[in-house]
């Protein structure tokens, strides 16, 4: 069973920051883009960051750009999601996600494109 598990979600105070992780489990992901996405209460949920399979290829939107890094270690299985400088409009759900097309070499920037989700872990940034 392909499973995805957030963690390292909490409350921080704005300028702050915190790590995310996103541990698969159930089969390997060491050739999936994997990805990160949010929502806020009332919004529709965004992604906030891509990788390739390989880590050598990254997405950001604007809005999180210079703050957040995403980065991998496919020996362990494992995404990361590091937030630097963090907003109250940060609040949010954060998931993490995987596409389950290993033949892509890019990232991917389109929520329709990923098919396993974790459960969610909360962000709430402090103004």
């Amino acid at each position: 069973q392909v499973q995805l598990v957030e963690s390292g979600g909490g409350l921080v105070q704005a300028g702050g920051s915190l790590s995310l992780s996103c541990a698969a489990s159930g089969r390997p992901f060491n050739k999936n883009p994997m990805g990160w996405f949010r929502q806020a209460p009332g919004k529709e949920r965004e992604l906030v960051s891509a990788i390739n399979w390989n880590g050598r290829t990254t997405y950001y939107p604007n809005s999180v750009k210079g703050r957040f890094t995403i980065s991998r270690d496919n020996a362990k299985n494992t995404v990361y999601l590091q937030m630097n400088s963090l907003e109250a409009e940060d609040s949010a759900v954060y998931y993490c996600a995987a596409d389950a097309n290993i033949a892509k070499l890019w990232c991917s920037v389109k929520e329709s494109e990923y098919t396993y989700w974790g459960q969610g872990t909360q962000v709430t940034v402090s103004s």
